[in-house]
């Protein structure tokens, strides 16, 4: 299958905390990984690993962490198409004793623009971009996106054969307005809905290391599944694997699952 991801990069540090310290108090951390990732960087490699190649189109800040970024993203197998304008995008996560990560942004989130002929596409996610770029994806066979993105999903006025996201985000939240083929709500280790109805989680394979790049990895295995024409309890089991397993790792990409 030939994949593709549109999408963001945020150059994420990311700090082992006891716990994420309330208003007013002082956390004290220990470095813990470094590495480009946001929801684009995250799918991407996922892909690239699962299918076998991946191209990835994005944005790269004009400084050293985004030639940093292409240098890893090269390294992890992603077939990188970036343009480079800007200045990249950080991230600060702390990971508390449970595994669980709270996330800081700094900066403007860099969209890409431009998308050359994506007919030749079997299955596109759509993570982040302009109107444009989201209209050129809906060329391929199968189009994927995430409400995150969701002003500019209106904006672009594409169907959408599949939308996924957290359902326990607000940042997430999913209003109707837009044309969909099947809408995917996540809720952890509860499961999720999928076309209203309840599935259920995965077992962990282990014991849980770092819950960042969860949802990200379970959204781009649901596209890829649906699209190679999985049905969709095999698809959303299959979804729910990687996910749980990916959190078993350090950071977002040392337990992904292989092809």
């Amino acid at each position: 299958m030939r994949c593709a991801v549109v999408g963001h990069v945020e150059w994420v540090d990311s700090v082992l905390v006891d716990a994420v310290p309330a208003a007013g108090q002082i956390a004290h951390g220990a470095p813990d990984w470094s590495e480009p990732a946001g929801g684009g960087g995250v799918a991407a490699v996922q892909l690239a690993r699962l299918a076998g190649a991946c191209d990835f189109f994005t944005v790269l800040g004009e400084d050293e962490l985004g030639r940093l970024s292409a240098e890893r993203f090269r390294e992890l197998g992603v077939d990188l198409h970036a343009e480079w304008f800007g200045a990249t995008r950080r991230a600060f996560v702390q990971v508390d004793a449970n595994g669980e990560r709270t996330i800081t942004t700094v900066g403007e989130k860099l969209r890409p623009r431009s998308l050359p002929p994506m007919g030749g596409y079997d299955a596109v996610f759509f993570v982040a971009g302009e109107p444009e770029t989201l209209r050129a994806a809906r060329a391929a066979r199968f189009l994927s996106a995430t409400p995150r993105e969701l002003p500019w999903l209106r904006q672009g006025g594409v169907h959408l054969d599949l939308l996924v996201g957290s359902g326990r985000d607000p940042g997430e939240a999913y209003d109707g307005s837009l044309d969909v083929g099947l809408l995917v709500q996540t809720e952890g280790e509860r499961g999720g809905v999928a076309d209203g109805r309840r599935y259920a989680p995965q077992p962990l394979p282990g014991p849980v290391a770092d819950t960042y790049g969860a949802g990200d990895t379970f959204a781009a295995v649901l596209t890829l599944a649906l699209a190679r024409g999985d049905s969709l309890e095999a698809a959303l089991g299959f979804a729910g694997r990687a996910g749980a397993t990916v959190i078993t790792g350090k950071g977002p990409y040392t337990a992904q699952i292989p092809r």
